[in-house]
């Protein structure tokens, strides 16, 4: 018989408990050196929160274009033209219909004795931006330099020189846009339907449900994952999806959002129209936060967090508090934490 007494050693927390006999002079089971612990940095870095959802890669939701000018159509442009300020959309009578950037459409006759208003100022930005001065800083007042500056557009274009511009005398979007459809038909009214339009640059389309609309508002930066390749984007616009994607009234469910994404280097992709794609929205982000990985947390019996710090041969338990978590890691603070520290963890 052995005679001896039996010894647990805890070393600390997640580190392997040793266990040794000793008999008379001589030992039955040596003491075994536990595994060495996966251990990591603290580190001050900037942390996200993002969400996935699936993406297709093309020009964008189509937009129909109403022709709002009497006449007969005379002029149409070829599917894929990418149509820019100034340039003529279509041609009524003989005459052109240029394009104008705007964020309203033309909703009366912008000539002399036209009280002020944004459309005013719509008119004189476009111009100025065209070459066509005079007036000033764009304003919501109309005065004879404004009648002066549409004239010489006028004349420049082949139209009459009346210093007025009428509701169908130009067509607004707010930015180029590319020729997707073309509906009308030489020979047609001017008043019907003309063509379809999309964005001028291949983009990103994407379908988000209502919990998710404060991710992705105009200017939002999101990555898209094209083929393997991360592409950074910027979120345009932001529309309720058709009636089609959304529950029907009184029913229940989510309404839904159609975005519009431009690519920063929309060049640079390769992949063909309609390909599908991952669209990561930012929904949280940190900047300049302590992190670990979130395995190097250990709950605490009383609740709460702390991190087993290693420092040298010896070891501790630190209290933190937690933030955002994202990426498989946790942001951390309390007083004793610090950039640098290395902590135990189990990933």
């Amino acid at each position: 018989m052995i005679a001896g007494s039996a010894t647990v050693v805890a070393l600390g927390v997640g580190v392997a408990v040793v266990l040794t006999q000793i008999g008379t002079g001589k030992a039955v089971a040596g003491p075994q050196a536990p595994a060495p612990a996966e251990t990591a940095v603290v580190t001050k870095t900037d942390l996200a929160d993002r969400r996935s959802v699936s993406g297709k890669l093309g020009y964008g939701a189509e937009t129909t274009l109403a022709g709002r000018k009497q006449g007969t159509i005379t002029g149409l442009p070829a599917i894929g033209d990418v149509l820019d300020r100034g340039r003529s959309v279509y041609q009524v009578d003989a005459k052109p219909v240029p394009l104008f950037y705007g964020r309203i459409p033309m909703y009366r006759p912008v000539g002399p004795g036209v009280t002020d208003g944004p459309d005013v100022k719509l008119i004189e930005e476009n111009l100025k931006a065209l070459g066509y001065g005079g007036f000033g800083t764009p304003d919501e007042k109309f005065t004879a330099a404004t009648a002066n500056a549409i004239k010489k557009w006028q004349k420049a274009n082949k139209l009459d020189q009346n210093g007025t511009i009428a509701v169908g005398d130009v067509v607004v979007t707010p930015d180029s846009f590319r020729v997707s459809t073309v509906v009308a038909s030489l020979g047609a009214q001017a008043t019907a339907d003309v063509l379809k339009y999309t964005g001028g640059n291949r983009g990103v389309t994407a379908q988000i449900k209502a919990e998710q609309r404060d991710s992705a508002k105009p200017g939002a930066k999101v990555t898209v994952n094209i083929g393997g390749k991360q592409v950074p984007g910027t979120v345009k616009q932001v529309t309720v999806a058709p009636p089609d994607n959304n529950p029907a009234p009184g029913q229940p469910g989510d309404t839904k959002f159609d975005v519009s994404i431009s690519l920063d280097d929309a060049g640079a992709v390769t992949a063909p129209d309609g390909s599908t794609v991952d669209v990561r929205f930012t929904v949280n982000s940190q900047k300049g936060v302590l992190t670990v990985p979130v395995g190097a947390l250990l709950a605490l019996a009383e609740g709460g967090y702390a991190l087993e710090v290693v420092d040298g041969s010896s070891r501790r338990l630190v209290p933190v508090k937690t933030g955002l978590y994202a990426d498989g890691k946790v942001e951390v603070s309390g007083p004793d934490v610090r950039e640098g520290l290395r902590v135990v963890t189990t990933s």
